[in-house]
């Protein structure tokens, strides 16, 4: 293999466990299985056909004939992977949408990995686990502290929203808050060895706001990586509330600025934790899915199930290990448990704030 090959880790993908490859150089990346990942992750140039033939039949109780070697050679040349192979041609860009005035993308900055390189070389003394982890045990302990105070956050949120100069500037401190978490994704992808693609501007009229796009951390191995580079905008977004929080706890009940913070809050964690939530396409469901190591876990549970409650039943989804079925199966349910609850809370909350 060329240098500079990416090899992912396994992902669970419906019935099957496949690897993700990036070329090094066009970016193209495509998914081979277990077996040709078990060749390619051994062509280091160090070993021949007659080292991997052996330890191929050992592994998969077969022996490949001449022409599925050719084949397989084939292939990786012609996508450019092997070394001396000519790089093939760029893979022709998708037709961009035209920008409007109601809905467009520009990138904001002409390289996005030095600027979030940068960024994290400021940064980075404040991104060790003694730090990070009594952070979180704080947010956490925050987190608890309105729950408990659920109440007092509500009568806040209706008072916040009687005022509009300070609702104003709280919706200007929570777009705020949007940017600095699309910006979190990229430092902590940096901290791991990732790539920044870009970054730029996104907008639905009325609303624009920052996106930060890291193209290769699908690649890093380990899940812990990945699992902060997906959970890094929230955390930061949950991490912003902290100094408001205290200056609400510290506050005697009568001062008029406890309620107008209480709302502050409230709207703030919920911007925070709504993120967390497991469901396509927030941060929680690329966490939940790197947790799993499983590839498109909602459109492959949608086709899991699709086949599970046809009319050829339990049998469509024999082709299915143990392991993807009570994945696909849990998740179906829990999502739909999701949107339930959702929807359940949303009408509470909405119905709580109209009678306050």
């Amino acid at each position: 293999m060329r240098d500079g090959v990416l090899l992912g880790p396994p992902l669970l993908r419906g019935p099957r466990t496949v690897h993700l490859i990036r070329h090094p150089v066009n970016g193209t990346a495509f998914e081979v299985g277990v077996k040709e990942h078990f060749v390619i992750s051994r062509l280091d140039g160090t070993r021949d056909l007659d080292d991997i033939a052996p330890a191929y039949a050992a592994r998969f109780r077969r022996r490949l004939a001449e022409d599925h070697w050719n084949r397989l050679l084939g292939l990786l040349g012609a996508r450019g992977l092997l070394a001396g192979a000519p790089d093939p041609p760029p893979p022709a860009p998708a037709a961009p949408h035209p920008n409007t005035f109601w809905r467009g993308t520009r990138p904001a900055v002409a390289d996005a990995d030095a600027t979030t390189a940068r960024l994290h070389r400021v940064l980075r003394p404040l991104l060790h686990p003694a730090l990070q982890l009594p952070l979180l045990a704080a947010v956490l302990a925050m987190e608890v502290a309105l729950i408990l105070h659920a109440g007092e956050l509500l009568d806040g949120t209706v008072e916040l929203f009687r005022q509009p100069v300070v609702l104003a500037a709280v919706a200007l401190f929570l777009w705020f808050s949007i940017t600095v978490h699309e910006l979190a994704h990229g430092v902590a992808a940096q901290h791991y060895g990732g790539h920044v693609a870009e970054i730029g501007l996104r907008w639905r009229f009325p609303a624009a706001m920052l996106y930060c796009t890291v193209d290769n951390y699908l690649f890093l191995p380990g899940r812990r990586a990945k699992l902060v580079i997906a959970g890094a905008g929230a955390h930061v977004n949950l991490l912003l509330l902290l100094p408001f929080a205290l200056w609400w706890y510290l506050l005697p009940d009568e001062d008029p600025a406890r309620p107008l913070l209480a709302g502050l809050l409230f709207l703030g964690s919920v911007q925070g934790l709504s993120n967390l939530v497991p469901l396509p396409p927030l941060d929680g469901y690329r966490m939940l899915g790197h947790a799993l190591g499983a590839a498109h876990l909602a459109p492959e549970t949608r086709a899991y199930l699709a086949l599970r409650l046809g009319r050829s039943g339990a049998g469509a989804t024999a082709a299915y290990p143990r392991r993807a079925r009570v994945i696909h199966t849990a998740y179906g349910i829990g999502s739909v448990l999701l949107l339930l609850l959702a929807v359940t809370g949303t009408c509470t909350v909405a119905l709580l704030l109209l009678l306050r």
